[in-house]
């Protein structure tokens, strides 16, 4: 990838200052750059490192002197993170899929593939599929029988797609992403332990032998548009109602999203959340890594978790959690610091005791 300061600025709508022709071919921290990649250093603190590259050019705060920084152009943008999106897109190649259909991939006679799309080797595409125009599958990807998959998709290495799953526009599904599975459905002929213990809070009464009866998961999996999900992970089909997650929902690797789930639009979530059946997300909840919300609750739009929360109870609108179980983000700050102080408290108060007790006996 080959461009110049002058088309940078442009597509990342920064302030130029300098020569606008120097020819850039990657970005780079400052101490590592050559003299064709464009150094990152929005903070005065990575901007003491150019020395130690060879940057003509960075990306820098406002007020920066490039000048006295040794460098023959810069630009200067107001939000460094949205910058940094930006930057990221324009050299990113994406992953190399030949056009058209590899010999090596089996498509049914009765899909529908659109015009552009690009499908890689050992790609299997199940009967009355349909992919949308300028799709790009990669290696090894299965997508099965009356799956639906829109305009613009990349679909990468080893990701799995089930039946009748309907995904919409410009998905990005990473290596070993499996949408579809069947959800976690199982039923004992008579009450089982863990209804009992739901219902008294702990005892399960009489235990009876039982063993687990199957429920078919009968619904599928329907995502919207612009969805992102990451490596490896699930989200389980609906057991008759679909899975559903809404447009713009970016999910990291290693996550589960249990059947029946519904997920607002633009909600993201980190690594090792887990989401349980039935439960309802709003609009642009964010989930911190290892969150995990429990069974049938449902969740206010704007909610965001900290990492690790544990959900055990509904959530209204816009409120900041954390900690086990879930308590306002304040409220869990205030108990950590007096669990904190529990053993100087004790200490104190047997102490106390001890002079107490030594004052009685004389």
């Amino acid at each position: 990838m080959q461009t110049t300061i002058s088309d940078i600025a442009t597509a990342l709508s920064a302030r130029l200052e300098g020569d606008g022709s120097i020819v850039i071919t990657g970005a780079s921290e400052p101490a590592d750059a050559t003299q064709s990649d464009l150094a990152l250093a929005m903070q005065p603190a990575y901007a003491e490192r150019l020395g130690e590259g060879a940057a003509q050019a960075a990306i820098l705060w406002e007020g920066a002197d490039w000048r006295a920084l040794g460098l023959k152009a810069a630009l200067f943008v107001q939000r460094p993170r949205l910058a940094m999106a930006h930057l990221t897109a324009v050299f990113d190649p994406g992953p190399q899929i030949a056009p058209g259909i590899h010999p090596s991939a089996i498509v049914d006679d009765t899909a529908q593939i659109g015009e552009g799309a690009a499908i890689g080797p050992l790609v299997v595409i199940g009967a009355g599929a349909r992919i949308g125009a300028n799709a790009r599958i990669a290696s090894h990807v299965s997508i099965a029988e009356g799956a639906q998959i829109g305009d613009d998709a990349l679909i990468l290495q080893g990701a799995k797609v089930g039946a009748r799953v309907q995904i919409g526009d410009r998905i990005i599904l990473q290596p070993g992403a499996l949408i579809g599975a069947d959800g976690l459905a199982f039923v004992t002929p008579q009450k089982s332990g863990v209804e009992k213990a739901r219902e008294s809070l702990g005892d399960q009464g009489d235990i009876t032998e039982q063993a687990w009866t199957r429920i078919h998961s009968l619904g599928t999996v329907i995502i919207g548009d612009d969805v992102e999900i990451g490596a490896n992970t699930c989200v389980d089909r609906g057991t008759i109602r679909a899975t559903r997650i809404g447009n713009g929902c970016k999910l990291d690797n290693l996550i589960h999203i249990a059947h029946n789930v519904v997920m607002g639009e633009h909600c993201l979530a980190a690594a090792m959340t887990g989401i349980a059946g039935s439960t309802v997300l709003g609009d642009r909840v964010v989930c911190g890594g290892a969150t995990g919300i429990a069974d049938n609750l449902t969740i206010g739009s704007d909610v965001i978790f900290g990492g690790g929360t544990k959900v055990l109870s509904n959530v209204p609108a816009g409120r900041v959690m954390m900690g086990y179980p879930a308590v306002r983000m304040d409220q869990h700050v205030d108990m950590y610091k007096a669990l904190r102080r529990l053993p100087r408290m004790l200490a104190r108060l047997t102490s106390d005791k001890a002079v107490s007790k030594g004052g009685s006996d004389h």
